[in-house]
């Protein structure tokens, strides 16, 4: 048989569990994992024992038997406890998945009586493992790392290695253009908020984890004598890393200067709207200066993207 029938909702027909199964495996597009970025987080015990919490949240898990298994959909409803046996006389690292154990493909459980999903700890994994082991239809939630002779779980000894099965991206353009010369001359080492027209208000979307971000100003006027000095992307209270301006040219010239960083979004900053601007400062032992003008342009891409949290 090759083109299986009959078509999934088709008036009269009979849809098999594969049918779902395949459905769910193209509105996920292949992906597995968690559905959003605070699903089936591992945490310690409110009192730390022997034992981690799974909070609530779905998930998707892609059969491992054969392509046409399709994917499962799982969920958590509340908090699962999951026992944890102590390490004994050498540190041991076990791994804490979400397992579909499907008797279609293997094992005999019965789905009437039996638990098909678990959260099941697979133990002397590797210190460094993230993934589940080839074979098993299941997805990582956590490794925890055990010291020697310990039976109590903290969250220091919790990995999270939960991935989005498909996280969310968003992109947008902004541009600005100087209307009239704005020039910035030495601020002795110190940053400020440089040029004003590179600055606008950034609405993160409440599910983001991270900003990637590239500032262009092309037209950036150089002149008076050699300049040397830095530039950094600052979200909200946040500042990025630096761009250096390093010029040993004296005549009046014009450069392009990309600034880019990746950020982490604070979780306060998330479903809020935050300013987004450039800072600029300058060596004072250097003469040269800046400007923006009518002839320059300001281009600021963001993209904002989903992670586990």
């Amino acid at each position: 048989m090759t083109l299986v029938q009959a078509p999934l909702l088709t008036t009269g027909a009979t849809h098999s569990a594969q049918t779902f199964r395949m459905m769910i495996r193209g509105l996920a597009r292949g992906g597995e994992g968690i559905a959003e970025g605070p699903d089936l987080k591992v945490r310690p015990l409110p009192t730390p024992g022997a034992g981690v919490v799974v909070g609530e949240g779905s998930a998707i898990i892609r059969g491992k038997a054969a392509l046409w298994q399709g994917s499962y959909s799982a969920y958590n409803i509340g908090q699962e406890v999951v026992p944890i046996p102590p390490a004994g006389a050498t540190p041991r690292s076990d791994l804490i998945i979400l397992r579909v154990t499907d008797p279609e493909y293997e094992g005999g459980l019965d789905p009437a009586k039996d638990k098909i999903n678990i959260f099941e700890v697979i133990p002397n994994v590797g210190p460094t493992t993230t993934k589940v082991p080839p074979g098993i239809t299941g997805i990582p939630l956590a490794r925890v790392d055990i010291p020697a002779k310990t039976g109590a779980i903290t969250a220091g000894m919790i990995t999270d290695v939960r991935k989005v099965a498909n996280p969310r991206r968003e992109r947008t353009l902004y541009t600005a253009y100087p209307r009239k010369p704005n020039e910035l001359r030495k601020t002795d080492d110190a940053y400020v908020d440089w040029p004003g027209e590179a600055r606008w208000m950034m609405p993160v979307p409440a599910w983001a984890t991270q900003a990637a971000i590239v500032m262009t100003i092309a037209g950036l006027r150089l002149e008076g004598a050699d300049v040397f000095g830095a530039m950094q992307i600052c979200l909200g209270a946040r500042e990025g890393e630096d761009t250096i301006l390093d010029d040993d040219q004296k005549d009046v010239r014009r450069i392009t200067s990309v600034i880019a960083d990746s950020m982490l979004v604070l979780p306060e900053y998330r479903g809020t709207t935050q300013p987004l601007r450039l800072q600029t400062q300058l060596n004072p032992r250097h003469t040269g200066f800046l400007q923006v003008d009518e002839g320059t342009s300001i281009v600021c891409d963001v993209e904002w993207t989903e992670g586990p949290v």
